[in-house]
């Protein structure tokens, strides 16, 4: 089946994001519109403590294909993801983050591509000069080595741009699979172990963050790590 007779459905994980999550909704469901494919908007909520639950809430009473889904006791980037994703039966899935650092306006170009034939269309920070211009020396050459390490692991397909938290794919990629639920590179355990046979990147500048405070941290460093590991000597992740 084409993709354009298929429904999609998007997953916006929040995490203390109330300076921004009312500018992401509305920018977000402006460009789905743009498109043809029917659409859903999941966002999941890991219990934010500043009112994000509460103002997504909102949002939702005037957008009935929005839908707010809230996990208890519950952290971890990519489980919000997957969890959103097992929330709906939507044949096309995605995701963005809900920092404004992801232009919600390129969806329709993403899933143009899914359109086209690939199985995976990706937000790329590497394809554009100067998309990072605002990042600091040492987190441009963190980044880079990290792209490096990835390539480790990246099978069959390789990508420039692996751990973006902006993509969307066909549900059949990942099919009977188990992802890990902590850390924030979802997308390398997609490339590593989903069933992939072509990916396309699409270049965007990466904006900074506005409002709100990073949920990167030395332990995102360290979880990306293991995964690294896990994936090279054991072939996956398991739950």
């Amino acid at each position: 089946m084409d993709a354009t007779n298929r429904t999609f459905a998007l997953v916006v994980p929040t995490l203390n994001e109330a300076g921004n999550i009312g500018v992401v909704l509305e920018r977000t469901v402006n460009a789905l519109n743009r498109q043809s494919i029917p659409w859903q908007l999941l966002i999941v909520d890991d219990e934010s403590s500043d009112g994000t639950y509460a103002i997504a809430c909102e949002f939702a009473k005037s957008e009935s294909r929005v839908r707010v889904l809230q996990r208890r006791a519950q952290r971890g980037l990519a489980g919000a993801i997957t969890y959103g994703w097992s929330q709906t039966n939507a044949e096309l899935l995605g995701v963005i983050d809900a920092d404004l650092q992801h232009p919600p306006e390129l969806l329709p170009d993403l899933l143009a591509e899914l359109s086209s034939g690939f199985d995976v269309a990706i937000a790329s920070r590497y394809i554009r000069p100067h998309s990072m211009d605002t990042w600091s020396p040492l987190r441009r050459a963190i980044s880079r080595a990290s792209v490096l390490l990835s390539t480790l692991v990246q099978k069959p397909v390789k990508v420039l741009d692996p751990m973006s938290g902006f993509f969307v794919l066909r549900r059949d990629c990942i099919a009977g699979m188990t992802f890990q639920q902590r850390g924030f590179k979802l997308l390398l355990e997609i490339l590593s172990r989903g069933h992939i046979r072509s990916a396309v990147e699409v270049p965007f500048t990466f904006e900074p963050r506005q409002r709100g405070k990073s949920k990167a941290n030395a332990i995102t460093g360290v979880q990306y790590i293991t995964l690294l590991c896990r994936l090279c000597l054991k072939g996956g992740v398991q739950k």
